[in-house]
Parts: C-alpha cells; sequence; structure tokens
C-alpha cells in the first residue's frame, strides 16, 4: 500500500510539472509512512514540505495543489492536510481486505520483495577463534538471521577461520602439556594457557594416537621460559617461552601434529554445534591459506607502493593515523612475522577482489576500535571502504534462578552454544539472541525461555501459530470445511475492532520485513510477530470462529489464517519453528 500511494504522489508530482507548478529537472524522494494515530489517517507524507522551496511556495499551498492532482477511489477513502503541509491518507476497508487476498494466495513468499536484486553481498559472521567451544556469547551473532535473501539479494555466508596466530600457538601448547600430563610427567600449568576440560579431551586424544612418541621432559619444555605470573613475571612472555620451547623440541612436522590436533577438533565441534544450531556456511575460509597464496605479502606491498607504511625499531607500521586512527598499526613485527592486523587487511582486500557489492562483518562489540584502522587499510589499498558494513554485537549475559552466570573462555568456565540448546532449545535460543538492537546489551534469562507463559515471547508467538492450527483441527471435527472463495467475498463482514486491527497488523509485515533486512535490525521483526500474535490472542478469547453464519464463519477462517501464515513466514526468516500443537 505504501508503493501505491507513492505511486499516486508520483503521478501527482509529473502533473505539476507538467501545468508549470513545479520545475521539471527534480525527481523527489517520496517518503510514505504509517501514521502513529490512525485519526489522522493511515499513511502520511511530507512531499510539500520537501518540495515547497522548488515550487516557491508555501508547504500548506503545495499541499493542497498535490490533493488536488490525486484521485481518490478504490482503496483510498480521502486524503487531507495536516499541520503545516503533510498529506494524511485515510483507507477504506477495501485495502485491508485485499491484504487477506494477498496473503493467502502468496503463502511462503508474501511479504518479500526484489528491492535488493542484484546486489551481491558477502556475510561473515561467528568467526570466533577455534580456541575453544562456542559459548553463549558467540550464539548471538550466529542467530543474527540474514534477512538480506528475502528482499532479493544474493547472499554468501563466510566463516573466517583464525588457523594461524599466536592464540592457536597458546592452544597447542596447552593441548602439549595436557598430553605430557597423560605420559606421567607432573606440568605447572601456564596462567595464560587454555584450562577448559575440552583441551584435556585433545590431549587424551593426541596420546591415544600418538602414544609417548611427542614426549620430552617437562624440564625441558620450561627450562628457558621467562618465570610465570604466580612466580613473579609476566604471564604472556612466560607462556610465549613455552610456546617456544615446545616448537624447538617437537620440530616442524610434530609441531603441526599436536597444533591441528586441537584446531580440527575444536573446529569440528564448532561446524556440528553451528549446522544443529541451524547455521551452514557456503564457505569456511582459512586465514592459514592468506600466507599460503601470498595475499599478506601482495596486501603489504600494495601499502608499501602507495606510500602508506615506514620502518621504525626494525619493524614496519602503517600509517593508520592518515585516515584518523588514534595511532599507527605494526603490519610485521621486528622479529619479521606479520600480525594479525595484516591477515585482516589481506582478508578485506580478498573479499572486495571477489566482487561482492558489499561486505558485512558481524563483530563482538569489544572490536570497535578496530574497525576504523580496516577500513583506512582498504582506503589505502584504493578500494572502497564505504562497502564495508561491520555490525558490533554485544555478548548475552545468561542469568539462571536470577543470578548472572560467570564465564570466561581462558579458565574455561563458559556455558557453552550447546549446552544452552540443550537446555533451552534451538527456537528460544535464537529467538531471544535477535530481541535486542545487537549493539544492546542483553540478558538472556534461562528460566524464562524455558516457561510455557505469555511470557516467554517465543513461546507465545508460537501458540498463536498452534492456536490457528487446533481452530482448524476441531473444524474437521464439526464435519465443516474453509470455503476461501466465500471467505474474501465475505471479508466485508469483519467489522470488529479486533479484526480491523489484525488486518492492519497484517499489512505491515513487507514493510517491517524490509525494514529488518536493509537496516539489519532483525529485531524489528521479532517485536513485529510479538505484536500479531497479542492481536490474535485478543482476537481469539473475544470471539468465536466456528459460527453458524458460513459467510462469517469463513471470513473468519480466511484471517486467521492469513495470521498464522504470516506468523510462520517470520518465524521461518528467524530460523525458529511454527509448530501445530503446543
Amino acid at each position: 500500500m505504501k508503493e501505491h500511494i507513492a505511486q499516486i504522489l508520483e503521478s501527482a508530482v509529473r502533473q505539476l510539472q507538467a501545468d508549470g507548478t513545479l520545475p521539471d529537472d527534480i525527481t523527489p524522494a517520496i517518503m510514505v509512512e504509517r501514521t502513529r494515530d490512525r485519526e489522522h489517517g493511515d499513511f502520511a507524507s511530507n512531499l510539500a514540505l520537501t518540495l515547497a522551496k522548488a515550487a516557491r511556495s508555501k508547504p500548506r499551498d503545495l499541499a493542497e495543489k498535490i490533493v488536488a492532482a490525486i484521485e481518490t477511489g478504490g482503496h483510498i477513502e480521502r486524503v487531507e492536510i495536516a499541520g503545516p503541509g503533510f498529506i494524511n491518507f485515510f483507507l477504506g476497508p477495501a485495502a485491508w481486505h485485499a491484504v487477506i487476498g494477498e496473503i493467502l494466495e502468496q503463502g511462503e513468499v508474501f511479504g518479500r520483495s526484489d528491492v535488493g536484486k542484484g546486489q551481491h553481498i558477502q556475510v561473515e559472521f561467528v568467526s570466533a577463534n577455534p580456541t575453544g567451544p562456542l559459548h553463549v556469547g558467540h550464539g548471538r551473532g550466529a542467530a543474527y538471521g540474514d534477512l538480506l535473501e528475502a528482499i532479493g539479494c544474493q547472499v554468501h555466508r563466510e566463516y573466517y577461520v583464525n588457523d594461524a596466530g599466536r592464540q592457536m600457538d597458546i592452544l597447542a601448547a596447552s593441548v602439549y602439556l595436557r598430553y605430557l600430563d597423560l605420559c606421567g610427567e607432573t606440568v605447572p600449568f601456564p596462567a595464560n594457557g587454555y584450562q577448559g576440560d575440552y583441551v584435556w579431551d585433545i590431549g587424551a586424544t593426541l596420546h591415544r594416537e600418538h602414544g609417548d612418541e611427542l614426549h620430552h621432559p617437562v624440564d625441558a619444555v620450561f627450562a628457558d621460559a621467562p618465570p610465570d605470573e604466580p612466580a613473579g613475571g609476566d604471564k604472556e612472555t612466560h607462556i610465549d617461552g613455552v610456546i617456544a620451547s615446545i616448537r624447538g623440541l617437537l620440530g616442524p612436522q610434530d609441531y603441526r601434529r599436536v597444533f591441528d590436533a586441537g584446531l580440527d577438533a575444536i573446529l569440528h565441534n564448532i561446524r556440528q554445534d553451528l549446522k544443529e544450531f541451524g547455521v551452514v556456511y557456503d564457505d569456511w575460509f582459512s586465514e592459514r591459506s592468506l600466507t599460503e597464496n601470498h595475499a599478506v605479502e601482495q596486501a603489504i606491498e600494495r601499502l608499501r607502493q602507495s606510500g602508506h607504511t615506514y620502518e621504525k625499531n626494525g619493524a614496519l607500521w602503517f600509517r593508520s593515523t592518515d585516515y584518523g586512527d588514534e595511532k599507527d598499526r605494526v603490519i610485521v613485527r621486528d622479529n619479521g612475522q606479520t600480525t594479525y592486523f595484516a591477515s585482516d587487511i589481506a582478508y578485506h582486500m580478498n573479499k572486495l577482489e571477489r566482487g561482492y557489492d558489499r561486505v558485512i562483518d558481524i563483530w563482538g562489540a569489544d572490536h570497535h576500535g578496530y574497525v576504523p584502522r580496516v577500513k583506512a587499510a582498504l582506503k589505502a589499498l584504493g578500494d572502497d571502504p564505504d562497502k564495508l558494513d561491520v555490525l558490533l554485537v554485544q555478548f548475552a549475559v545468561l542469568y539462571r534462578g536470577g543470578e548472572k552466570v560467570q564465564m570466561s573462555t581462558r579458565s574455561g568456565e563458559f556455558v557453552t552454544l550447546r549446552e544452552l540448546r540443550h537446555e533451552v532449545g534451538n527456537d528460544a535460543a535464537r529467538y531471544f539472541y535477535v530481541m535486542r538492537k545487537c549493539e544492546q546489551h542483553m540478558d538472556f534469562d534461562l528460566d524464562l525461555a524455558k516457561s510455557q507463559s505469555n511470557d516467554n515471547p517465543v513461546y507465545y508467538v508460537q501458540y498463536a501459530h498452534a492456536r490457528v492450527k487446533s481452530v482448524f483441527r476441531q473444524l474437521q471435527e464439526k464435519g465443516l470445511g474453509r470455503d476461501q472463495a466465500q471467505g474474501i467475498e465475505g471479508l466485508a463482514q469483519l467489522s470488529e475492532s479486533h479484526e480491523q486491527e489484525l488486518m492492519i497488523n497484517l499489512s505491515r509485515y513487507p514493510e517491517i520485513l524490509e525494514s529488518a533486512a536493509i537496516n539489519h535490525e532483525p529485531h524489528l521483526l521479532t517485536h513485529y510477530l510479538r505484536d500479531l500474535a497479542n492481536d490474535f490472542h485478543t482476537y481469539y478469547n473475544a470471539h468465536t470462529f466456528l459460527v453458524d453464519d458460513a459467510a462469517l464463519r469463513n471470513a473468519r477462517l480466511n484471517l486467521i489464517e492469513a495470521t498464522r501464515q504470516v506468523i510462520g513466514n517470520g518465524l521461518n526468516l528467524l530460523g525458529v519453528s511454527a509448530p501445530d500443537n503446543m
């Protein structure tokens, strides 16, 4: 309906251009919005205010000319001017009746559009370091259902596997030390090592597969390592020393065995967790491949050639301050090793080279300061930084029994995504994760997510879907059926306020979906579904659907079937089931 009104206004503008009221060389951006108060109409436009200067007219005077050029009739009952020049449109009941027919005809595709057709978009999300299982904090990024395909975009989903770098070396060292435990050694475990039970499990697998073949005395491992934090030293330099020692003792081939044992085991679990959570990727992109195919080297060379690097204290620096960063950034350390940032530059260079119109990264909120430096690097490379959108997602804070659940990945004290799914189910997890804007903190109440009450939003919405199904089971039990054609013809009988509100709310679904997709705000869809479910439950409690009057009965059945369809469509886009029974 918004598009229809916009077309009417566009036609009015062309008419005013033809008679000389408006210049020929303007192409106005026509905005049509729903009114907050239906006493002021159903839709409103500020077109007269935006064109008043070009028309050399007062906005209200121009609004009168625009309205005079509009032909009412059809779904538009009347048009009025309000305030300084807003144009308000009042729709007749037939407009809302038409929506019911559209929903029943289009079914699962109702609400989808092609406004994004032709756009090739890459979305990289979750991408947790494979140093431990996915925990509840990672799940929020995974549950950000990709709505872009619903508006016609071509979407490529990607997971960036950080299978290189210091954190992976810390994991490898942690696994090897647990392996030594099983070889009978007494190991003083580093304060900065990974201490979760999963590390023990990987160490045990390594020992089963290799026995004592990789065994070296623990004294040799720690012989040259600086003191650890409990001994008054620095935990960072200590773990780096332990890593260097293990590398030297094992040699490249055996160290790679230990490294890959940790990487492969954790990555396998991550893949499995995400698949069971309803998240499937088109590509798992290896950070290590950026070095192997010389992409990091090429990115650094491009920065050198463009004059955006300099050497200082034996390291190579990127002049990110030229682009507003608070300080310049190291891309090659004084020991010749490239930094994580250098890999990130190469990865984003690679993304744009693949020809995407836009790339979207979903990162944790702790990466806030990282965004401008990545964009700076793209600009320095000669790429368009505006093609990169970064959504910063706050981690979820978990509550059980009113108490906050403490979590720490390094210490191994955390609730995994797998545990969360087993406790509350995929549906509740996915729905709860997207009930807030990504940048907002989120309190995840486990007890609420498991409850079968109206206070649990996902239960409330799913129950509306199941309730409609129960009505149709009752219809069948009574030996009756639904005559859809008769119901369409009888929609004029739906004059109750609950029916009017429900039809109007159903008409909003395509707008909500488009806005949620374009603005990357799936929480808009969860709020909409909750409102729609509330309208239905209110209607259900106030009226009888299976009345004796066949025309009225079929009209009401069409209305609630359209409601069920829209709820099902919305839940499906969020990756949440729409059950027939509750």
